[in-house]
């Protein structure tokens, strides 16, 4: 086991005592209605805790990728959807802080860095999800400017964000080397949303069609040099699956904390249920899962600071991990509930259907393992 540093700690601490004073009292309410946490995003934002990974010098926290990871690991521990705030917008920006121009830097981090503005990411399509090379989505040159035109589906809180990074394909013979990326601002001519999806959990989160009616962008809004949209793309992933396994274990530690306090006052048999050692045994395991998850996650955070050769793997598994760990975590919690985790009146049936998404996302696990395997057919795990 690695120690957290003293300031890593600190962070800890600071996330968790806004949750528990303004995240958590909101969760169930968001759930039940829908609607996007503007209570957590408040909190969040007066924290600086909403985009703590924007630089310091485009007026963010310039946190490290443990320090993210941390805010998103505590904010889902009491609310999955409003952890999707830190991590969209990380998510969202990264493009920029991987290959943008500086103008561009300097345009969208610093309102993203006040609160002021939040930032999506536009990939998947209806037709492409886990073969992204594949999308429709248009980028045609007309003088100085770029036309764009398509839908991106499954695109996290959509019609929030006021910014989008958006892939399209410009040059279409030329396979994933013919895709660029480019910022789309909520307010351009073209841009629509389509109706929020209705979803199994993390329902506060909008996720949305995002539709491009041929959206006029001037020529300085493309992300990097044009036929690099798609290997930035990667690249961000790379970085942002770390969030997800961060995500899950917030979600998983959640689960187990309540299960944790239910099972030591739900009396049977004239004694808590926590006596029992089939009980015991399932609470060991749980903790377990959660701590290598954890672990793993932090290593793979290490890596993406310091962009290790080994971080594609680390990514890959970290998510891969974390996200059935939490799905089995928050499974054996309901069960320890018995009935009563079943129902909403408790907050693990809520984790347990949040958790679901952490498998999916950003990769879903069948893909996370394609990943990992040709990591390692290839030779570049770290040798130990």
């Amino acid at each position: 086991m690695f120690a957290l540093p003293e300031e890593h700690q600190a962070i800890r601490e600071a996330v968790r005592a806004v949750c528990a004073d303004k995240v958590a009292p909101h969760a169930a309410d968001v759930d039940e209605s829908g609607v996007f946490p503007e209570a957590a995003y408040d909190a969040l934002r007066a924290a600086d805790f909403h985009a703590p990974h924007v630089p310091e010098q485009y007026g963010g926290a310039g946190a490290d990728a443990l320090a993210t990871c941390l805010v998103i690991e505590e904010v889902a521990r009491v609310c999955a959807a409003s952890s999707l705030i830190p991590g969209v917008n990380k998510l969202g920006t990264l493009p920029l802080l991987l290959a943008g121009s500086e103008a561009l830097k300097q345009r969208y981090l610093p309102p993203v860095a006040s609160g002021e503005s939040m930032f999506s990411y536009c990939l998947s399509e209806p037709e492409s999800g886990s073969d992204s090379v594949s999308m429709r989505s248009r980028a045609v040159r007309d003088g100085d400017d770029w036309v764009l035109s398509g839908t991106k589906r499954w695109i996290t809180n959509a019609g929030v964000s006021d910014f989008y990074t958006v892939l399209a394909v410009t040059d279409p013979d030329a396979g994933a080397k013919g895709i660029s990326a480019f910022v789309v601002e909520k307010v351009d001519e073209g841009v629509s949303f389509g109706a929020p999806e209705r979803k199994l959990g993390i329902k506060g989160s909008p996720t949305r069609e995002v539709y491009l009616d041929a959206v006029r962008l001037p020529g300085d809004r493309i992300i990097g040099e044009p036929g690099t949209g798609f290997r930035t793309a990667m690249q961000t992933l790379d970085h942002t699956r770390v969030t997800i396994a961060a995500q899950a274990v917030g979600i998983a530690q959640g689960a187990l904390d309540y299960a944790l306090g239910y099972v030591q006052e739900r009396r049977q048999f004239g004694k808590a249920i926590a006596e029992f050692q089939g009980l015991q045994f399932m609470i060991a395991d749980m903790g377990m899962k959660i701590e290598a998850a954890r672990q793993l996650t932090y290593a793979a955070a290490g890596r993406s600071e310091r962009v290790a050769p080994d971080l594609t793997f680390f990514g890959a598994a970290a998510k891969a991990f974390a996200s059935d760990m939490a799905m089995a975590v928050t499974t054996d919690a309901v069960q320890l509930l018995g009935g009563y985790g079943y129902t909403r009146d408790y907050p693990v049936e809520r984790m347990m259907r949040d958790a679901k998404i952490t498998q999916i996302y950003e990769g879903t696990n069948q893909v996370q393992r394609i990943v990992m395997a040709r990591q390692l057919l290839a030779g570049v795990q770290s040798r130990l």
